[in-house]
Formats: C-alpha cells, structure tokens, sequence
C-alpha cells in the first residue's frame, strides 16, 4: 500500500546502512561496498545512501509511469538539490534556536496516520511492509518540521505589510474570490545574473514549454526542469485563494482553459510556466469560530521546560478531578493578559493563536481540556468552550487583505532567502558528470 502522505510529511526514506567491521577471511570472500560522499554543504556532507534513498523514493511514487521521470542524472541532480537546500535550512534552523518538541513530533505521526485511516502501530507496520525505516521516517518529519517553523520565523521578520498596502487592494478593487488549482514551473535566475545566464533560463523555460506542447505531461516537465521546491511532486500546487497568488500568476490563469498551459512569463525570480488544472468560484466564507480558556506556564531561567510541563500536567490533572477551570485560571496562569479573566480568550478564528492552538482545537470537543503542549511562549492547558460558524463574507475585509498581501510576500521573500542561504554556502557536488563550484546558486 503507497501513502498519499500530506505535506507535513516528505515521503518516507529507508534507513541508511553502513557495513561493520568484518574479519580479513570474511572480506576475502565478500567486500561491502562503501558508502561515499556525493557533496560537501559547509561542514556536513550528502552521502550516496542518502541521495540513493531520495532518489528510490521518487522512482516509487512514479512506479506506474517511470516514462514520465527525466534521466537518471537529471532526477539525481534534482534530488541532490533539495537534500542540500534541506541540510542548509536545518543548520540555519539549529543555529537561530528553532526547536520541535517530541511532543509536536507525536501528534505529527498521529496526523499522518489518521490521514492514511491508521493508527500508529498499523502506520508503523504499513511502513516496514514498503522496507521503509520507522525511525528514520520519524526523523523526517521532525526536519519537516523544523523547516516549517523556520519559514514562519523568516516569513515573519521578512514580510511586512503596511496599512497603505492594503487600502490600495481594497481600493483598486483587487480582492477577487474563488480559488485556482495550478501546476507551476519556474526556471530560476540567480540574484545579478549575466545576460547569458538570464537567455540560459529563458531557453530552458522554452525548452519545457515546447515539451509540454509536444506531449510531455506537465508533471514530468516539472521535475525535470523546474527549480521550484515542489518540483519533484510534479509542481501541483493545489488548490489556492486567487488572492493568495501573485497578481501576475493568477492574471494568466485566468486567460486559460482548465488544462491549457501559458508561455514563459518573466517574474522576479526567473521565468514561470503555469496550467491551469481547475478554478472554481467563491461562495459564502463560512469561518469556523472557537471560545476557549487556557492557561499558561512558562519557563524561566529558574524554571526548566520539563519543570514547567510538569507544573501544567499537575494543574490539568487537578482540573480534571473537578477542580474549576477559571479559578485555576486565575490561580496559576503566567498569562498576564487572560489570568484575570479565568484565562478566557473570547471568539477567536482557528489560526488567531497560531498552528499548535490550532491543532489542539481541532481534535477537541466543547468541555474537552488538552493535554498540555507547548509553543513559543510556554506550556498551555486548553479549554474548548464553544463553536459556531460565521459568514465572513461581508466582513474583515481589512483582515482578508492583510492576509494576502502577507501570503504573497511570505512566499516570495522565503523563496529570496533559500537563493540566499544557497549561494552563501560552500557546495561542491562530487556527482559523475563534473563539480559544481562553491557558493553556485542552484
């Protein structure tokens, strides 16, 4: 059985091997080939065994349509690619303080199964079936989502909005319903590119359109030419809020049919190919509303982060055998703000709190209370109060805008950050086929 796994989760890697010692008389009968090393990233390496995994992950997921993959080189250098970008975010990740909780990496694996209609042990047997290693596809999504976390942070300090941004969208009326779902392929051209290096990119944006139009899926295209980051799942970037996408991008899609493929578009970032698989119209914004209290322990220099899970462990404990939520609340709540008032947080929207209160409150029933978890500011105790659902249709258009023009620059300004993270880099690539200098943009 193959997994759809969500994005949250990269397709699952078998555990790299690595042969012991053996004695003389052994190895005169059987030599264990060695691992080698397939690129230099800074201080780390890429070893063949991890670039194989990736690499046999990829021709599993395309089994059935092996035609549709580039040659072997190519989807290697692909795959390459990404394991370096991944590497450099993880050491940034690491070295700026990002940290993800065992906690945070449990509920990812019970997402992941329950996705898959399985619980953890079935999740963890369906794994072993495909020879892929529980452990190491546990380690992956712990990077995934460190990477997440990253992006947030650099989306965060990077993309800003002001208030004249969004009254020119409100004003100039650029706030348009419906969503689009789109295949997308980008041919990069690196920060202060040289005329012949931008006509490189534009010819190979032409040489994947007219592959396109001669019969290659848009799919295979995609990873064979594309540098965007999803361009080994084929460069679908599903469904989206029109007003999520860049005014360029959704400006073409809406001169094309469902199918049909638009010409290289020169963008800020290179030149961008788009299909359009499907649009379809907003109706009613229908919001799903939370009421909820919580309440807030935070570690401190004297106070260590177990300490502090403890301490809220003891006081949901104590809540559960009866004990009143809003007098706990005010008793021990370091949340200066909501202490006072039985740690209420009104109505709120799902994300008004960000992704881990989010997530807590989609698996929580009115006067259900979580098990305590952490985010940035400490260890929480959650109590669902109440839902409803509200039409937003007419309403927060300021919200609606701030959010898009957020979106947009988020994406693009992650996207100039990894060109940066990249090029700054010491990569040599020790692939067949020659070397890629230190410090190539990708």
């Amino acid at each position: 059985m193959k997994f759809p796994f969500a994005a949250l989760a990269v397709a699952a890697l078998a555990a790299a091997t690595f042969a012991a010692p053996r004695p003389a008389f052994a190895q005169a009968q059987s030599v264990a080939p060695l691992d080698r090393i397939v690129a230099i990233v800074d201080e780390d390496v890429v070893l063949q065994s991890e670039l194989d995994r990736d690499v046999s992950n990829v021709l599993g997921q395309f089994a059935n349509s092996p035609q549709q993959l580039p040659p072997r080189e190519v989807l290697e250098r692909q795959v390459l690619e990404r394991l370096i970008l991944q590497k450099l975010q993880l050491v940034r990740a690491d070295g700026t303080g990002v940290r993800v909780s065992d906690a945070e990496i449990d509920r990812s694996m019970a997402q992941i199964a329950q996705q898959n209609g399985l619980d953890l042990s079935q999740l963890r047997g369906a794994l072993t079936q495909q020879g892929i290693d529980y452990d190491q596809f546990r380690r992956n999504v712990r990077d995934q989502l460190v990477v997440q976390t990253l992006r947030q942070r650099v989306a965060q300090s990077r993309a800003q909005v002001t208030d004249a941004e969004i009254d020119s969208l409100i004003r100039n009326g650029n706030l348009r319903g419906g969503q689009l779902h789109l295949g997308y392929i980008v041919v990069n051209v690196p920060d202060g590119a040289t005329p012949d290096q931008i006509d490189e990119a534009h010819r190979r944006a032409e040489e994947a359109k007219k592959q396109i139009d001669d019969g290659m899926d848009f799919a295979a295209a995609a990873i064979r030419y594309s540098n965007a980051q999803n361009a080994l799942q084929g460069g679908d970037l599903g469904w989206r809020n029109r007003d999520e996408l860049p005014p360029a991008l959704a400006d073409a899609a809406d001169k094309l049919q469902e199918g049909q493929v638009s010409p290289p578009m020169r963008g800020p970032n290179g030149f961008h190919i788009i299909k359009l698989i499907g649009k379809r119209d907003g109706g009613a914004q229908m919001v799903t509303e939370y009421h909820a209290r919580h309440i807030l322990i935070k570690p401190t220099e004297l106070v260590s982060s177990d300490e502090a899970h403890a301490k809220a462990e003891a006081i949901r404990q104590k809540i559960v055998a009866g004990e009143d939520f809003e007098k706990a609340a005010k008793e021990s709540s370091q949340d200066e703000a909501t202490a006072r008032l039985g740690g209420d947080l009104g109505w709120f929207s799902g994300t008004a709190y960000g992704s881990r209160v989010a997530d807590q409150l989609q698996h929580l029933k009115p006067g259900e209370i979580s098990q305590p978890f952490e985010t940035d500011a400490g260890w929480h105790v959650l109590q669902l109060v109440d839902t409803r659902s509200t039409d937003k249709s007419g309403e927060l258009q300021r919200d609606q805008a701030r959010t898009i023009l957020f979106q947009r620059k988020a994406e693009d300004e992650y996207e100039s950050f990894l060109r940066q993270l990249r090029s700054e880099a010491y990569v040599e690539i020790r692939l067949p086929g020659g070397n890629t200098p230190a410090k190539a943009a990708p």
